[in-house]
């Protein structure tokens, strides 16, 4: 029934740990693509190491059984260039999807941080709206007291009143009539 909107602060602080804890994994996320990646490159020249080795072995093995060495460097040569494509399209992929992961990685910190931002404004905001209030009330019971004190000031130091001219009788020590049978007044403390 108020416009305020009250955020559960534990609950914005879970939301927190959560960010600053997945943060940290994706980026371990990141770094063991990385690594597996060069893993795999690694692989893939030894593969093509080994592959080039066989291949010359066998050029090696036909020149000297066949004698056809025209034949074996034009199977090498394929081989070559089939060994640099498969590395160069494993290698493509891995940049790609190391991209992609640190992408994805970015905006959901982006996302995470916008919303940590967002919810602290809120908070922020309750809290100004909430201070605004108490001090409304602090006004208005310090306007109250104040109020209050005039008052009674003004009880005590009624304005003083034009002379009027009809002559007063006689009043004795309390500033009562001697003539009236009122009870006299008690004194008011002097200051």
């Amino acid at each position: 029934m108020s416009p305020l909107t009250l955020v559960n602060e534990d609950r914005l602080l879970e939301q927190l740990d959560l960010v600053r804890l997945n943060l940290p994994s994706a980026i371990r996320e990141s770094i063991r693509i990385v690594q597996q990646r060069d893993d795999l490159l690694l692989q893939a020249e030894q593969i093509a190491e080994e592959i080039i080795t066989a291949a010359e072995q066998q050029a090696a093995q036909m020149l000297n059984e066949l004698g056809i060495v025209q034949r074996a460097e034009q199977d090498a040569q394929q081989i070559r260039q089939q060994v640099r494509q498969e590395c160069e399209q494993l290698q493509t992929q891995a940049l790609s999807d190391i991209d992609q992961l640190q992408r994805q990685a970015q905006a959901d910190w982006d996302s995470a941080r916008q919303q940590a931002i967002t919810e602290c404004n809120q908070i922020r905001q309750g809290a100004d709206a909430y201070s605004d209030e108490v001090l409304q009330q602090l006004e208005r019971q310090f306007t109250d007291m104040l109020r209050v004190i005039r008052n009674g000031r003004q009880q005590l130091n009624p304005p003083a009143s034009t002379p009027d001219p009809t002559p007063r009788p006689p009043r004795n020590r309390d500033g009562v009539s001697p003539s009236t049978t009122a009870t006299p007044r008690p004194e008011r403390p002097r200051r």
